[in-house]
C-alpha cells in the first residue's frame, strides 16, 4: 500500500479471514466498514472503498441473488472510480485493471441464478476489458476463469442463440 489508508486497512483484515475460511467473520467486518461508509451522511462514500468492500462481501454471501446485489454494486462504483485515487491507494493500481474481475464475478452470479443472457453479456464485457489486464498470476487467473466460465455457459445453456435443452441432446 502506497498511502495508509483506515477503511482500506479494516477491508483487508476482513479478506483475510475469509481467505482463512472465516466467512462470518468477514461478513461481520465487511457489514461494520460498509455501515460506517453509510453513516456519513451526506457526503458519498469513496468509490474505491465501496468497490473494494463489496467486491469482497460478494465472495462471502451464501444466496447468489445477495452475491449479485454486491457485485453491482462493486461494478457501479468503479464507475466513478478515477485511476487517481486508485493510484492514491497504490501506485500500480487503474481502474480499466478492475473491470475484467467486476464483470467475471457479475457473471458468474447471473449464471448461478440461471440468468444465462445477462451471464453472457457481463462474460463479453470481462473477456473484453482483459486487454487491461497484465500477463502475470492475475492476469491469467481472471483469463483463465472468464475461458472456464464460457465453457459452463456453452454445456449448461448451449452457446448463444441455442436453448440449453437442445444444446443438452447435441
Amino acid at each position: 500500500m502506497d498511502t495508509p489508508d483506515a477503511v482500506m486497512a479494516r477491508i483487508s483484515q476482513g479478506q483475510e479471514r475469509a481467505v482463512a475460511g472465516d466467512r462470518e467473520g468477514a461478513r461481520r467486518i465487511f457489514d461494520e466498514v460498509w455501515d460506517a461508509l453509510q453513516g456519513f451522511g451526506d457526503t458519498t462514500p469513496d468509490p474505491l472503498h465501496v468497490v473494494t468492500l463489496a467486491h469482497y462481501m460478494a465472495d462471502v454471501q451464501t444466496d447468489p441473488a445477495e452475491e449479485l446485489r454486491w457485485d453491482l454494486r462493486a461494478l457501479g462504483a468503479a464507475d466513478s472510480l478515477t485511476d487517481d485515487r486508485a493510484r492514491e491507494h497504490h501506485s500500480s493500481l487503474s481502474v480499466a485493471g478492475f473491470y475484467p474481475s467486476l464483470h467475471l464475478n457479475v457473471a458468474a452470479a447471473h449464471h448461478a441464478l440461471g440468468q444465462s443472457s445477462e451471464a453472457r453479456h457481463h462474460l463479453d464485457r470481462a473477456a473484453q476489458s482483459c486487454d487491461h489486464l497484465a500477463d502475470d498470476g492475475y492476469g491469467r487467473m481472471i483469463r483463465g476463469a472468464v475461458t472456464r466460465l464460457r465453457a459452463e455457459l456453452d454445456v449448461t445453456v448451449g452457446p448463444p442463440g441455442q436453448s440449453g435443452r437442445r444444446a443438452q441432446h447435441r
